[in-house]
């Protein structure tokens, strides 16, 4: 560890100063040697480090995003080249390249802070061996070596002896409770920070390799921190469990206002917005015209989350625009399919029901409407007469040789009208 610090040496001199700074502000308030005025410097420190990696933080966010969109083209060359790895990584970088896509921009927030991890380190480190380092002089020093936290020294470890604890003026049952408190708590917040990742803020809609890779990194991260913690001075357990709160609500916000497509922070998010949309009329803020915008720019590749929201605001009678806006006047009956093509609710016409042949032998069913029965209708079923029976032109019928009502047989179900066939002599 000296060899790392010794690398990072160059930044324990700012790393000091700011520590110092904030020391000067906190002490004139809790007084210069307590627990408090140390400790909320170092959590100063750690909140100034993460405002400055807030861009990271967003890089790393989008990084991670585009990692999940091509999570299926990679795992499509996996299988194909999956006997020629040197083939497979070009394909890879090729892939990487074309969609701009950087795999370690999602590590660049870690690696930032690692720097002022290691000076952090090295800082309480020389303060335990009574050395002064930076800007801390020897006042500072011994002012800093007095300061405890929940009755643990600053520079203490969970695997300091107990003469080394004595120096620092403390018992070591105090400080092997407090530190594994601290360690216990800072492998929690790491893996409720994954969990919460892996659970809201995953499309899952795409099983693939890389949500296992996070799956097993929530087990494994946490597990590192108990591991390594118990090395840590703890100052340095207040600085990463700082740090660790910070990513946690910091994800919590993301997670909100800002959730993966396809997630189920995503579905929460847009029944919100589609409450607060049918309430008011319109959008609000830049944020939300923004997710609007986005969806309808989809068009057919909206996730099913999304075709949702669309057709709520349909029935609601809005319509979101290009632009992010939402406007009213739009037909209620108008939805969007699972493939993005539009149905509107109108019934569609239907055929007239075939019918049998008794019924077309009977004369069908009566007409619906209360329609005269006297109107002949025309059938669309070819009539089985022969042409050559049918009387020539339009008006053949001669007067008074139209037969009586009661006297006209009715043909039986399923006997054909018109002169039948005779019958051929049986042959003996």
């Amino acid at each position: 560890m000296d060899t790392i610090a010794s690398i990072f040496s160059f930044i324990t001199t700012p790393v000091s100063w700011v520590i110092v700074q904030f020391h000067s502000v906190y002490g004139a308030i809790f007084g210069d040697d307590t627990g408090w005025a140390w400790g909320l410097s170092i959590v100063s420190l750690v909140i100034l480090i993460r405002i400055c990696l807030i861009p990271l933080f967003v890089k790393q966010i989008k990084a991670t995003r585009a990692m999940q969109t091509l999570q299926p083209e990679m795992k499509k060359i996996q299988e194909r080249y999956k006997n020629d790895k040197q083939r497979q990584s070009e394909e890879m970088m090729k892939l990487y390249k074309e969609t701009g896509t950087n795999p370690l921009s999602s590590c660049l927030p870690i690696l930032a802070q690692s720097p002022f991890f290691f000076a952090l380190y090295h800082v309480l480190n020389s303060i335990a061996n009574n050395d002064t380092i930076g800007v801390i002089n020897q006042g500072l020093l011994e002012s800093a070596q007095k300061a405890h936290i929940f009755g643990a020294p600053l520079a203490a470890k969970f695997t300091d002896s107990a003469s080394d604890v004595a120096a620092l003026d403390a018992s070591l049952t105090t400080v092997r409770i407090v530190t594994a408190v601290m360690i216990v708590l800072m492998s929690a917040s790491q893996f409720y920070t994954q969990r919460q990742l892996m659970t809201k803020n995953v499309d899952t809609t795409v099983k693939t390799p890389f949500m296992q890779q996070q799956k097993m990194l929530m087990y494994v991260f946490p597990i590192m921190f108990a591991v390594f913690g118990i090395n840590f001075p703890v100052g340095v357990l207040v600085y990463w469990l700082t740090t660790n709160v910070w990513t946690m609500g910091q994800q919590m916000y993301v997670i909100r206002n800002n959730p993966t497509p396809g997630s189920k922070a995503q579905a929460a998010y847009l029944e919100r917005l589609h409450k607060h949309v049918t309430h008011h009329g319109k959008t609000r803020g830049r944020g939300e015209r923004a997710i609007v915008k986005a969806i309808v720019t989809k068009g057919r590749d909206r996730n099913e989350f999304e075709r949702k929201f669309i057709n709520g605001l349909n029935k609601a009678g809005l319509a979101a625009q290009a632009d992010g806006t939402v406007t009213k006047g739009v037909n209620p009956e108008v939805t969007e399919t699972e493939d993005g093509t539009h149905a509107t609710g109108t019934p569609k016409r239907q055929q007239p029901k075939r019918q049998s042949k008794s019924q077309r032998q009977s004369g069908g069913p009566k007409p619906a409407g209360g329609a005269d029965p006297d109107t002949p209708t025309t059938s669309l079923i070819k009539s089985d007469e022969p042409e050559d029976a049918k009387p020539a032109g339009g008006a053949a019928k001669q007067a008074g040789s139209k037969p009586a009502s009661g006297t006209r047989s009715k043909a039986q179900s399923g006997q054909r009208k018109g002169p039948q066939r005779p019958k051929s002599p049986s042959k003996k």
